[in-house]
Order: structure tokens, then C-alpha cells, then sequence
């Protein structure tokens, strides 16, 4: 009975453990996409040669941030 309650006491709070693993990750991944790869790959696409690739994305992003500031 004591082994049945422990089982389910560790799953309960190794699983809230899990999920706060799992949103900490998704936040640091935003963090990472949106401060560091999305401006070095806009750049590295300027630099190669690619604006007309680059500028629409820069665009369609400025959008959505501007969207995302007045919506919330």
C-alpha cells in the first residue's frame, strides 16, 4: 500500500516536473529563434545576395510583431 502510494506520488510530481521542463524548453527556444537565428539567417541572406527572399520575411515578421503588440 505504501509502495502503490509512493508510485503515485513520484508520477504526479515527476510529471508536473516534466511539463515545466517542457514549457521552459519551448520558452528558451523562442527566445533563441526569435534574438539569434532569425536576424543571422536574415543577415546571412542579405549578404549572399538573396534580398528579395530576405525583405518579404522581414516584412511578413515586422507584421505579425506589430499584429502580436496591439492584439495582447
Amino acid at each position: 500500500m505504501i509502495t502503490l502510494l509512493f508510485v503515485i506520488l513520484m508520477i504526479w510530481i515527476f510529471g508536473k516536473m516534466i511539463s515545466l521542463a517542457f514549457k521552459a524548453t519551448w520558452g528558451v527556444a523562442k527566445v533563441l529563434f526569435n534574438i539569434v537565428l532569425l536576424p543571422v539567417f536574415l543577415i546571412g541572406l542579405a549578404v549572399a545576395g538573396f534580398m528579395y527572399i530576405a525583405f518579404p520575411i522581414l516584412v511578413i515578421v515586422g507584421i505579425v510583431m506589430l499584429i502580436k503588440k496591439f492584439v495582447s
